[in-house]
Formats: C-alpha cells, sequence, structure tokens
C-alpha cells in the first residue's frame, strides 16, 4: 500500500496547516498547548515526521480556527493539476 508521509499531497497538507498557524503569529508551542499535547507534537507534524489522523487533523484545525475542510481541498487542488 501507498503511504501517504512523503507524498505531494501531505506536503500542501502540511504546508497549509504550517502558513495557517503562521498567519496567526501563533507558535509552536502555543499551537501544542490548545491542543494539549507536547511542542514536539507540532513539531514533527510540521516536518512531516508524523502523520496526523482523521480526528487528530480536524482538532489540529479547530485549534487554529480553520475548516477542515480548506485543507482537503488543498490536497485535491494539486492531484487534479498532476491528471
Amino acid at each position: 500500500m501507498f503511504k501517504s508521509l512523503n507524498s505531494p499531497e501531505h506536503d500542501r497538507l502540511r504546508a497549509w496547516l504550517k502558513s495557517c498557524r503562521e498567519r496567526q503569529n501563533m507558535t509552536m508551542r502555543e499551537l501544542a498547548e490548545k491542543l494539549d499535547t507536547p511542542h514536539s507534537f507540532v513539531g514533527k507534524t510540521e516536518q512531516g515526521e508524523r502523520r496526523l489522523d482523521v480526528v487528530e487533523y480536524v482538532r489540529y484545525c479547530k485549534a487554529l480556527g480553520v475548516d477542515p475542510a480548506e485543507g482537503l481541498s488543498e490536497i485535491g487542488s494539486g492531484s487534479r493539476a498532476n491528471k
């Protein structure tokens, strides 16, 4: 089975999550506090060392105050362009 951790779609999603955090001038530590996780969770997620499951993704988006569907459209927009 294909591993998504290093896929172009995963890279786009990570970049989108990071840019959402940075646009709010939120540090990784501040986001980790909102998520009630160690700051390494956010760092590993943004660096591509860790993948979010669906529930974690939704919670991550809520902590950032963004719509999870917007991030999913980031994945879809790139994959359609490659076809």
